[in-house]
């Protein structure tokens, strides 16, 4: 994993002043906690800080902590993906909220041609359900956030750089694809999976017991 500048900087300011909290840490480098969040969650998930509540971040030279590292480098997205809910553009809003609480999900890929088109949230449904329109009439194209605005994640990506993307996005889930070319040379998504925080969870979970 190829660190940044910023990330190579709060490394060595941890190890010359350990323990040492988030605050004196963006004091130092002149930013705000919020700014430095994705890279003490990076640094903390690959093995590199260690973080304890209350106490602030160490530097960690453990060995069992490199070889957990190692191994949450080695796992891809297609190994622990998990089976997507998807809906095509033209179902309405009131369909895809039943939808929504019936799979028990955060959130629903949308699709159109069988390809990713975008993704709707509860909080997208809630905003139509509360609205003065026809929920029943409303198809879901018309209040998803749509492509390029999604994120999404390839098979082949390790599980941490998913991790990340989750942190990074503040969102749930994420949708898996591959990509292909359709007719007219034209980069099109067809969704394969997901991954989302339970994945995650759940394989941390399953490690620590292994461990």
């Amino acid at each position: 994993m190829q660190l940044t500048n910023r990330q190579e900087k709060i490394i060595e300011i941890v190890k010359e002043n350990e323990p040492i909290t988030s605050e004196a840490i963006a004091k130092k480098l002149k930013l705000t906690r919020s700014t430095l969040r994705p890279d003490l969650s990076i640094l903390t998930m690959s093995g590199i800080l260690d973080a304890r509540p209350k106490v602030g971040y160490f530097y960690s030279g453990m060995s069992e902590v490199n070889v957990f590292r190692d191994k949450i480098n080695s796992i891809k997205v297609g190994d622990i993906k998990s089976l997507p809910t998807i809906i095509d553009e033209e179902t309405s809003a009131y369909d895809a909220i039943v939808t929504l609480f019936l799979e028990d999900v955060g959130s629903i890929f949308v699709t159109s041609d069988n390809c990713l088109s975008g993704i709707i949230s509860r909080k997208d449904l809630l905003k139509s359900a509360i609205g003065n329109t026809d929920i029943n009439k409303i198809p879901v194209a018309m209040i998803m956030t749509r492509m390029p605005n999604i994120i999404y994640l390839e098979e082949s990506e390790t599980i941490l750089e998913a991790a990340i993307k989750i942190i990074e996005h503040e969102v749930d889930s994420l949708p898996v694809v591959e990509k292909h070319e359709n007719s007219l040379g034209e980069e099109q998504l067809k969704v394969v999976g997901k991954i989302s925080k339970t994945n995650i969870t759940k394989l941390f979970v399953d490690l620590g017991i292994e461990n």
